[in-house]
């Protein structure tokens, strides 16, 4: 019989991957989501449900599972109610956490033993990294060494409906001078949804617990190795990366990580987001694919789509306006 696994959630960016992954390994797969946007992947059983809602878990602790994978990003009571409900139903139980749980400020490599935010199993709001810090207090209280809690840095891969690589490979699609923010040589470090999938079903089918930071090796791309890979698909012959130091982009008033999205420039106070302790996660496992596979399937979903790109609703638009990068080029001569 094949191992039973249970997404809370599963038509976000990272939910399909994680449905995609179970189907490939041959676990009978089961999304509960309230049934808002389509859920990708053929056998996959789909049940409906809004577990902000009290009773909402009677379809679900009526049955057993081997795995529950669970991406709540919002009110850290939701998780503490599916958790306490399925403690007694499930194997292990995976939390999609973030490493922005860590309180500031943020060391350069910071590990998993390293402050965090106060949070609350309890809360019904809050911002995001409280609310993300309350949610692993909700699965360790419920779950304790069955409970594994992956920090999760910048994620990439095809499905993003956050925009970043996106933004970048459109950008690449226009052509002409591309403001390439540097140092060309600048580490970074990030995960594709699909290998954040496949650790996830691989460390918790095994039974690994506690927190692990969950992102490639600081430096496994660069600003270098990303930009040229986004231009290497997506943009027509001619087109140009202009490198600009930071001093350079700064002095244009361009804001990191939002209008140049992934960028974070050196001595940056949110520099640890690229230079995460991942130690305990590849010891478990963890295995990062090369940055330019990532941007080449990025790139081929894109073309993929009938329309725009998924997009939060919940986030700010990110990217440079056009006028803004031809100002700051001009200005650096």
């Amino acid at each position: 019989m094949p191992r039973s696994l249970l997404i809370l959630g599963g038509t976000g960016f990272v939910g399909p991957a994680l449905a995609a992954e179970g189907l490939a390994r041959g676990w009978a797969v089961t999304t509960f989501t309230r049934g808002q946007r389509p859920t990708s992947g053929e056998n996959v059983e789909r049940l409906h449900g809004d577990r902000t809602q009290p009773g909402a878990m009677a379809a679900l602790v009526a049955r057993d599972w081997d795995l529950v994978l669970d991406t709540w990003s919002g009110a850290p009571r939701v998780v503490r109610d599916s958790a306490q409900a399925l403690t007694g139903r499930a194997g292990g139980y995976v939390y999609i956490s973030s490493g922005s749980v860590y309180a500031p400020p943020v060391a350069l490599g910071v590990s998993e033993d390293a402050r965090t935010v106060p949070g609350s199993p309890d809360a019904e709001a809050g911002e995001y990294a409280a609310c993300k810090r309350g949610a692993e207090l909700a699965v360790l209280a419920a779950f304790g060494a069955r409970a594994l809690i992956l920090r999760s840095g910048l994620i990439l891969g095809p499905g993003e409906d956050v925009g970043r690589l996106p933004w970048w490979l459109a950008r690449m699609a226009r052509g002409g001078e591309v403001l390439a923010p540097g140092p060309p040589d600048l580490g970074l470090q990030m995960i594709d949804c699909r290998d954040l999938a496949a650790f996830a079903l691989t460390a918790g089918g095994a039974g690994v617990a506690g927190p692990l930071n969950t992102v490639s090796h600081a430096g496994h791309a660069t600003m270098r190795s990303l930009l040229e890979a986004c231009r290497e698909v997506a943009a027509p012959p001619g087109t140009e990366l202009r490198w600009l130091a930071p001093a350079a982009v700064h002095a244009a008033g361009i804001e990191p990580w939002i209008e140049l999205p992934i960028w974070i420039p050196p001595g940056h106070e949110a520099s640890a987001l690229h230079a995460a302790d991942v130690t305990r996660a590849h010891v478990a496992g963890l295995r990062c694919r090369p940055v330019s596979e990532t941007v080449r399937d990025t790139w081929a979903w894109l073309e993929s789509l009938p329309g725009r790109p998924p997009a939060r609703a919940d986030l700010p638009a990110l990217g440079l306006d056009p006028e803004r990068e031809r100002a700051a080029l001009r200005a650096a001569g």
